[in-house]
């Protein structure tokens, strides 16, 4: 089994991802629509949530400090706080992330690394009292990594939050449930900006399809869509 994932976005009218890049708005203002996006996050009851590598570095800001002397890893599953109920995980392929503890906000730490991570990145997560799992494949198996956050964390219910790259792997790989996508009364139109979910050069056509939910208008000129995801016929 895999916990059941529900991607959470907070988007422009053209799908900007950046806040900081939106034109402004008379019904309301970035700080009262990123509130909102918060205050949403906190309803869905969450066991954890999830973002790629690039999200997480602008959260966690540390640098690499490698451990010195001896050291033995696991190079399978770590993990550090068995107690803990609430999650911050990270896709980090190549054991580019670093951390200054186990906790983010009050939820334990996962990162989901590559298999050919070095057992020093390791060792630094160790350290930190992080947890991680490590690929058992050269292609990160994102529905293998899912189920075991699923059996050893007792991960049911998960937020996928981004960036544009790791939104579309999950979608791509069939693994997400629903979207809610919150709708700012805004535009970006820089070009090459990134956008809410990405996949490529092709895309998701073909891969995935959405039905509609509901849609409900909030305050601050807020649109909130939920669909269910479902793969192709």
């Amino acid at each position: 089994m895999r916990p059941h994932v529900i991607c959470h976005m907070i988007t422009s009218l053209d799908g900007g991802l950046h806040p900081s890049r939106w034109t402004a708005s008379p019904d309301g203002d970035r700080a009262g629509w990123s509130a909102t996006y918060e205050a949403m996050h906190k309803t869905f009851d969450a066991d954890g949530w999830l973002v790629g590598r690039v999200t997480m570095a602008e959260m966690s800001k540390a640098g690499p400090h490698p451990p010195e002397g001896h050291f033995d890893v696991d190079r399978s599953l770590h993990i550090a706080n068995p107690k803990a109920k609430s999650f911050a995980i990270a896709v980090d392929q190549h054991g580019k992330l670093h951390f200054n503890s186990g906790d983010f906000d009050g939820d334990h730490v996962i990162v989901l690394l590559g298999k050919d991570v070095s057992d020093l990145h390791l060792a630094e997560l160790v350290a930190d009292r992080v947890s991680y799992i490590v690929s058992d494949n050269q292609e990160m198996d994102l529905a293998s990594l899912l189920e075991i956050l699923e059996r050893e964390f007792s991960i049911r219910r998960l937020l996928l939050e981004g960036g544009a790259g790791v939104n579309g792997s999950f979608f791509a790989a069939g693994l997400v449930d629903e979207l809610s996508l919150l709708v700012a009364p805004a535009i970006d139109a820089r070009k090459g900006s990134d956008r809410v979910i990405e996949y490529g050069n092709d895309g998701l056509a073909g891969k995935c399809e959405l039905s509609l939910l509901s849609c409900d208008r909030l305050d601050d000129g807020l649109l909130h869509l939920k669909y269910a995801v479902m793969a192709s016929a």
